[in-house]
């Protein structure tokens, strides 16, 4: 950024300087010796003579150069050699200002009839554009520093990029990642996908995988479209709350507000709703499954996403027929010995395949669980004591409702996340294990992770990714079914 360089010579005070040495001489006593903490008295000591007075520096507080420029060249427009037009408001510049923009440098430097002009007009094609931002934007380039608020980056980041203010998009950047939450960051992720900021993409991915379902939320569902729920739930780094069926069932409430989005209850009531209304449409005649009807079609590739071979013990799947198929064969496999689990990595087959489960543990204390559903007789609890995570193979020390694998050893594919969020959905603390292969005998415990309490922020979500059986030969496909 330019600089208005100004020198002040300061001129001598000898007459006050006078009139200030007569007055401290008559008085009969100095205020020095009233402060008891003073160890020196200047009125014992010698006078000083007038030229070291003279010499003493006097200390003035001057109006920042910084501050002055913004103030007599940007907001008073003094000496101004060019005037921009746009949105109906005028602002008196400086070309040597303006030549920090991009935008204005290549305008003035080369060919273009603007060079010589001395009022253009600029077209604003950008709608996030508004006179506020301009004089946001126009500004920075007068001083050293500018705030941004929250809820004006967007429009700001507009015209920055427009204007082509490296610095200033980095800042509007920064200012984005700080302040994702519920309520900004559909947002921010559109705007950060139109504008190029990666890492501000990034964050904000990162993010709803963490929130979207731990911290459940009507406007956000609404928000989310088709194309970012497909990213979202295809990852296996969603933050999953209980097991793959509660996926399942919040794609259910997510459709139905993207149908419905005038709806509005509590979240409680939201899939009691979301049901009723799936049901009256089949009651209405409609025998198609919904999702091969022309309204359920565009969320087909969402659900095509869900991992079906978590949820098929659940009573209302009996309809997936191929996936039925696909789990009956890798049964057979642990069954008869054929597959004991993964023991070799495979980092694309878990992040494809692994089951996705999740709890959370409310404060500190003891903690043992176990997720439901059928694991190919893998009964793994799970433990959270004085720190400790831990799993357990269990096979007879512990009483299972359904048939356990006796098997010597048994091989599986883990990785288990914590996390803790503040009430903006920010993580304050969060560790992972990353991809790992372990072998269990039977009954045998396993320390996953060790924790320092310092660390430690409850309430503490858990979740954790398994894989329990090695890859078959033919790879899975299995279309969306269409039912609800």
């Amino acid at each position: 950024m330019g600089s208005l360089g100004s020198h002040f010579q300061a001129s001598p005070r000898g007459p006050e300087e006078a009139v200030e040495r007569q007055c401290a001489g008559n008085r009969h006593s100095c205020e020095c010796r009233k402060r008891k903490r003073s160890s020196h008295c200047e009125c014992d000591s010698e006078p000083e003579d007038e030229d070291s007075q003279l010499d003493t520096p006097r200390r003035k507080k001057l109006k920042s150069t910084s501050k002055y420029i913004y103030q007599t060249l940007f907001l008073n427009g003094e000496n101004s050699d060019i005037q921009i037009r746009a949105l109906g408001q005028e602002w008196n510049l400086h070309k040597i200002y303006l030549c920090q923009s991009g935008y204005f440098s290549s305008m003035f430097s080369g060919s273009w009839k603007e060079s010589n002009m001395m009022v253009i007009e600029l077209e604003i094609p950008d709608q996030n554009i508004d006179t506020e931002a301009l004089q946001v934007v126009f500004g920075s380039l007068y001083r050293d520093d500018v705030l941004i608020k929250p809820s004006r980056v967007v429009n700001i980041l507009a015209a920055a990029c427009m204007l082509q203010l490296d610095g200033l998009i980095q800042q509007c950047g920064e200012t984005m990642k700080e302040n994702v939450n519920v309520k900004t960051v559909c947002s921010y992720y559109n705007s950060a996908t139109m504008y190029g900021l990666d890492s501000v993409m990034k964050k904000c991915l990162e993010w709803l995988l963490n929130n979207l379902m731990t911290h459940q939320n009507v406007d956000l569902m609404k928000e989310l479209g088709a194309e970012m729920m497909e990213q979202l739930i295809q990852s296996s780094d969603l933050f999953v709350m209980q097991v793959e069926m509660d996926v399942y069932t919040a794609m259910k409430k997510w459709m139905f507000l993207q149908l419905n989005p005038s709806w509005d209850g509590p979240i409680k009531q939201l899939l009691l709703d979301a049901d009723a209304w799936l049901c009256k449409r089949r009651k209405a005649g409609e025998e198609e499954p919904f999702l091969n009807t022309d309204d359920g079609m565009p969320f087909v590739p969402v659900f095509r996403h869900i991992r079906l071979q978590y949820i098929i013990n659940d009573l209302a799947s009996t309809f997936l027929v191929a996936v039925y198929k696909q789990q009956w064969f890798a049964m057979l496999r642990t069954e008869h010995d054929n597959d004991n689990g993964p023991q070799e990595a495979n980092k694309d087959e878990f992040e494809l395949n692994s089951m996705r489960c999740g709890r959370k543990l409310t404060k500190d204390g003891d903690y043992c669980w176990r997720w439901t559903g059928f694991n190919y007789g893998f009964d793994l609890l799970v433990t959270y004591t004085n720190r400790f995570i831990i799993f357990k193979r269990n096979t007879l020390s512990q009483p299972c409702g359904g048939a356990v694998s006796l098997q010597p050893r048994r091989h599986f594919a883990y990785r288990l996340r914590l996390a803790s969020f503040d009430n903006s959905g920010k993580v304050v603390c969060s560790r992972s294990t990353g991809y790992q292969l372990v072998t269990l005998e039977k009954d045998q415990e396993y320390v996953v992770m060790n924790l320092d309490s310092r660390l430690l922020s409850f309430p503490l979500c858990v979740c954790c990714n398994f894989l329990y059986t090695s890859p078959s030969s033919e790879r899975r496909v299995v279309k969306c079914p269409g039912h609800f």
